[in-house]
C-alpha cells in the first residue's frame, strides 16, 4: 500500500514538471496548439516517470516542428484519426509562397499585368500578415480583408485585388499550403453599372473650337470620335497604319502607362474603316511635320514572343513640347492629362478619354449601324457587348424601328 503511494506520488511529480502532457484513462495524452486548435493526441503508453518523460519530449518536437513551418501531423502520429484531416496541407509563411507563385504565374502574363498582379498581391499579404502561416488562414481572415479594401479603395481596385489574390489561394489550395475554400471567400463587391457618357454634337464642337490650341489635338479629338479607338490604340497609331485611299486604318498596336507596345486589348489586329470626319482628321495629321523618323519598336505579343516594327508616330507631344527630351509617342497618362486641359479650356463637363470610344458607339447605334459591322470596327469579339453596355441607345433612339424593319422588307421583296 505504501508503495502504491510512493509510485503515484513519484508519477504526479514527474507530470507536474511537464506543461501539456496529461493523463487520459490508462494512457498519457499530450496537447499541443496548431493552426489556432487545441490538437490532444493520446499516445497509448501507460502511465509511469519514464513515459511522461518520454511524452514530454515528443511533444517539444512537435513545437519545435511547427516553429518551423515544418510540422507534418501524420508522420508524428500515423495512428491517429485526425493525421488524414491535418496531412493534406504543409506548412509555408505567406511571403515564401507569394515568392514562389509570382514567377510561376508570371509565364502567362504580360509585364504590364505582372506589375499591376504584384502591387495588388503585396498589398493584400502584407494586410493578411506576410508571416503568417498559410495553413492558419481562415475564410473570416478573407472577409476582414475586403472590409479593409473596400474601407480605403475603390470598388473597382478592390476587386481587382480580390480576383487577383483569388488566383494566388486557388494555386495554394491546389498545392495543400491552405485549406480549400478560401479562394472562394475572395467574394468580388458589386458594381452599379456605368452607362456611356458620350458627348453631345455641341459638346464636340466646343471641343475642336474652343478646347483644342493645336490643329495635331483639333485631329486627334476628330480621330477618337470618329472611329471609337482605344487611347491607348490612338496613341500608339503611326503614319504607316494610314490608308488614305482605301480609307482605313489599320490598327496594330497599342501602347501601355509604361510606354510599352502590346497587341490590341483582344490580342488582335483590326481595320477600321474612316467615316468622312476621321478620313479628314487622318489627312491632316500626316500633313503636320513633327520632324520624327522612324522609330524601332518593339511590339509584345506574348509573355514570350515579340516582334519589331519601324514605324512613325501619327500623334506626337515634340509637336507642342517645351522640353527638348521628349517621348515620341503619347502614352495613355499624358494622352489623359491633354484630354483634360482641352476639356477644361472648351467648358464642358470633364469625362475619361474613354468616352470618345462610347461616344463613337452610341452615335452608330442611333444611326442604326449593323451592330456586327461596329463591333468589328471597335474590336469586340462578337457584338453581345454592343447589346449589353449600349441598349439604351438601341432601345429608347429607336422608336420607329419597326417602320424602318418593314421598309427593308418591302425593298427586297
Amino acid at each position: 500500500m505504501g508503495r502504491e503511494r510512493a509510485v503515484g506520488s513519484g508519477v504526479e511529480a514527474e507530470l507536474a514538471r511537464h506543461t501539456g502532457v496529461e493523463i487520459h484513462g490508462n494512457s498519457i495524452r499530450i496537447v499541443f496548439m496548431w493552426r489556432k486548435r487545441r490538437c490532444r493526441e493520446t499516445l497509448g503508453l501507460p502511465v509511469t516517470k519514464a513515459n511522461i518523460k518520454h511524452a514530454a519530449q515528443l511533444r517539444a518536437a512537435v513545437l519545435h516542428d511547427i516553429k518551423l513551418g515544418r510540422f507534418d501531423y501524420a508522420r508524428h502520429f500515423p495512428d491517429s484519426r485526425q493525421a488524414h484531416n491535418y496531412s493534406n496541407t504543409r506548412d509555408e509563411r505567406l511571403h515564401a509562397l507569394l515568392a514562389r507563385y509570382k514567377p510561376l504565374k508570371a509565364v502567362d502574363i504580360t509585364e504590364e499585368t505582372e506589375s499591376r498582379y504584384n502591387i495588388a498581391l503585396d498589398i493584400c499579404i502584407d494586410l493578411l500578415g506576410k508571416d503568417r502561416l498559410g495553413s492558419v488562414l481562415l475564410p473570416e481572415d478573407i472577409q476582414k480583408l475586403r472590409v479593409e479594401l473596400i474601407g480605403t479603395r475603390a470598388t473597382s481596385t478592390t476587386n481587382h485585388y480580390l480576383a487577383t489574390l483569388a488566383g494566388f489561394l486557388a494555386w495554394c489550395e491546389a498545392n495543400s499550403y491552405c485549406r480549400p475554400g478560401l479562394a472562394n471567400a475572395c467574394t468580388r463587391f458589386e458594381m452599379t453599372d456605368r452607362d456611356p457618357d458620350p458627348l453631345t454634337k455641341a459638346e464636340l464642337d466646343a471641343l475642336l473650337n474652343r478646347g483644342c490650341l493645336h490643329p495635331m489635338d483639333r485631329a486627334a479629338v476628330t480621330l477618337a470620335v470618329y472611329t471609337g479607338l482605344r487611347p491607348g490604340e490612338l496613341c500608339a497609331l503611326a503614319r504607316e497604319d494610314i490608308d488614305l485611299v482605301k480609307g482605313q486604318i489599320h490598327v496594330n498596336r497599342a501602347i501601355t502607362s509604361r510606354g510599352t507596345f502590346k497587341l490590341p486589348k483582344t490580342g488582335k489586329k483590326r481595320i477600321v474603316l474612316l467615316l468622312p470626319p476621321a478620313l479628314e482628321a487622318c489627312k491632316e495629321l500626316l500633313d503636320i511635320d513633327h520632324g520624327i523618323g522612324s522609330q524601332v519598336v518593339t511590339v509584345q505579343l506574348t509573355r514570350h514572343e515579340s516582334i519589331q516594327e519601324t514605324v512613325t508616330p501619327l500623334i506626337s507631344p515634340v509637336v507642342q513640347a517645351r522640353r527638348k527630351k521628349v517621348n515620341p509617342w503619347f502614352i495613355p497618362t499624358s494622352w489623359n492629362s491633354k484630354w483634360a486641359n482641352i476639356q477644361r479650356r472648351a467648358k464642358i463637363r470633364p469625362r475619361r478619354p474613354y468616352q470618345t470610344r462610347h461616344t463613337y458607339a452610341c452615335w452608330c447605334l442611333v444611326a442604326r449601324g449593323n451592330l456586327a459591322f461596329i463591333a468589328k470596327q471597335m474590336g469586340h469579339k462578337d457584338f453581345t457587348m454592343l447589346v449589353q453596355v449600349y441598349a439604351k441607345w438601341m432601345d429608347d433612339e429607336s422608336p420607329s424601328e419597326l417602320q424602318h424593319i418593314w421598309a427593308g422588307m418591302q425593298k427586297a421583296a
